[in-house]
């Protein structure tokens, strides 16, 4: 086993109103299992059964986005170490069944082998509040969307007087024209297209009052959570709340900046065959993410010289456009994630994790960087990834870069 510390583990299978919880000692044998209420009630009494066995060292939950929220926050509060357990896969269950209890059992063993390993999202900081917002931005936004729609099939149906003179507008004067109707009869089907059209209307502009101190309020709390993201070149308010949402309030439980690509879905993946040697686009991950990172490199590539320049360079070297727009995701990763460990760098483009967009940039390698500092390729190498963010050599690299290329 990879992991065998004296002690408990348990596994939770988590639901709306009843959470099943499985405990087993270190060589993986069953103790006992039991169902527990979801509220703070039944977590007390869960934390508690568990500890009964001994000292838990580990507890592996399902859910802990959804269901299992409010139980890995009181576990977490109560010190005890949380993973997040993946649900069984249906190949696995049709070969062993599906039973709450036999679902905890699984939960207790992956987090005793080191199956699960991946520490869940803090759900009581600032990004909690960030993404409680976004979540109703977007729904309020895409319900905008659908008032826009009725009001332009409407239009499209209505009679030839109505339609003639709102046709030819743009939303906004159709939204703006429609809520200042004042109908008449509704037995005439011009009048009530005028009912239809001016109470959709009006429920637009509320949306769109609504969305405007949304965005105010996701504004705000962007700049306060990670002013160096927002600081980045390409990064606005919905970016950025995207990116600290998929990284949660505990960033520091993504240990490396590949495993945040990794997250992103901007990792490479292998597509080699024969003579050809290649790197594919990854459709894991969390792809909102991942977007994010689409939308950072379209607006560098519009807008960046050195990314433009980047692009251009790669190229000529024979990259398709989808193999550098992957590229360029995963530099932005790399970006990001050093951004998100260090809430309060003023300027991206000093970030260790920049240093390395720049020197390629330039067109050098890690061995002639290495000679003008005289240190070793791989010391240049752990200061670009950001692994030694207060390095004495930093200062001495980023002004040797400024001598070469300005950063943007």
């Amino acid at each position: 086993m990879a992991d065998e510390a004296v002690g408990v583990y348990g596994g939770v299978d988590t639901h709306k109103e009843v959470h099943v919880a499985a405990a087993a000692d270190q060589a993986g044998r069953v103790l006992a299992t039991a169902s527990f209420g979801a509220d703070p009630a039944g977590y007390r009494r869960l934390a508690e059964w568990l500890g009964s066995f001994g000292p838990v060292v580990r507890v592996g939950v399902e859910g802990t986005g959804s269901y299992g929220a409010g139980l890995t926050r009181h576990l977490v509060g109560s010190g005890v170490e949380v993973v997040e357990v993946n649900r069984p896969n249906r190949q696995m269950r049709r070969r062993r069944g599906k039973s709450d209890t036999v679902d905890a059992e699984a939960a207790a063993r992956a987090a005793l082998n080191g199956e699960a390993a991946t520490v869940p999202k803090g759900g009581d900081g600032i990004v909690e509040s960030i993404r409680a917002i976004r979540v109703v931005l977007c729904s309020t936004r895409a319900h905008r969307t659908r008032i826009s729609n009725q009001i332009r099939d409407l239009i499209v149906t209505a009679p030839d007087r109505l339609r003639s003179a709102l046709e030819p507008l743009t939303t906004a004067q159709r939204v703006a024209r429609c809520a200042r109707f004042r109908p008449g009869d509704p037995a005439e089907p011009a009048e009530a297209a005028k009912i239809a059209l001016r109470t959709l209307a009006r429920q637009y502009q509320a949306l769109d009052a609504d969305l405007d101190e949304l965005r105010r309020h996701l504004d705000k709390l962007t700049n306060t959570a990670n002013p160096a993201l927002r600081a980045a070149k390409g990064i606005g308010a919905d970016t950025a709340s995207i990116l600290l949402i998929a990284a949660g309030d505990n960033p520091a439980r993504l240990t490396t900046e590949a495993a945040f690509a990794a997250l992103c879905g901007a990792s490479p993946v292998e597509a080699s065959s024969g003579k050809t040697t290649r790197h594919r686009l990854n459709p894991g991950g969390n792809r909102q993410a991942n977007h994010a990172l689409w939308r950072i490199a379209m607006v560098r590539l519009a807008t960046c010289p050195r990314t433009r320049a980047y692009a251009a360079r790669r190229q000529t070297e024979g990259k398709s456009r989808r193999e550098i727009i992957r590229c360029l995701k995963r530099y932005i990763a790399r970006e990001v994630f050093a951004l998100l460990a260090d809430p309060h760098h003023t300027n991206s483009a000093d970030n260790p994790g920049e240093l390395r967009h720049r020197r390629q940039a330039a067109g050098l390698s890690l061995a002639h960087a290495a000679d003008q500092l005289n240190t070793w390729p791989a010391t240049i190498s752990v200061i670009e990834r950001g692994k030694a963010p207060h390095h004495p050599l930093i200062p001495a690299y980023r002004d040797w870069l400024n001598t070469l290329q300005p950063a943007a």
